[in-house]
């Protein structure tokens, strides 16, 4: 199919049936994507060429950020759309919105110590949790 760059706004171009939630999971990866950038400032930063993961504490803690925050997306994305469609856009974007600022809560408190990682991470598994059940109801009430 040939694309036609002169008809890409047309009346279907941008239609989306959960923007909100769209809009969530853009938050959650620019969020990331700062996180990335992050460890490449902080590579730079401690002399820490890639693909070394091994440096001082400092840049360890930056890149457990960015490497966490993966592992959480790996099953947070999935979950936040599933709820979009199984309850409600708003509810899946406050969702998603609320686990963008656990990880910076986990962020600010990871880089200044190791210990202070927990609030913005009990937070981010909260909202999983919360994401979790109500998938779950969704997909029983289905049936």
């Amino acid at each position: 199919m040939l694309i036609d760059p002169w008809h890409a706004f047309t009346a279907d171009f941008g239609t989306m049936p959960k923007p909100w939630t769209g809009f969530a999971t853009l938050i959650d990866i620019a969020i990331y994507l700062f996180f990335c950038a992050r460890v490449s400032m902080a590579r730079h930063k401690y002399k820490v060429p890639a693909p070394q993961t091994d440096g001082p504490e400092a840049f360890q803690r930056v890149l457990r950020v960015q490497a966490n925050t993966v592992e959480q997306m790996v099953y947070h994305l999935p979950l936040l759309w599933m709820a979009a469609f199984a309850m409600d856009d708003a509810f899946a974007a406050a969702m998603g919105i609320v686990w963008a600022l656990s990880r910076i809560i986990y962020a600010r408190g990871y880089y200044q110590k190791a210990k202070r990682r927990a609030k913005g991470f009990l937070i981010g598994l909260a909202v999983n949790v919360v994401l979790f059940i109500a998938v779950l109801a969704g997909v029983v009430a289905s049936f």
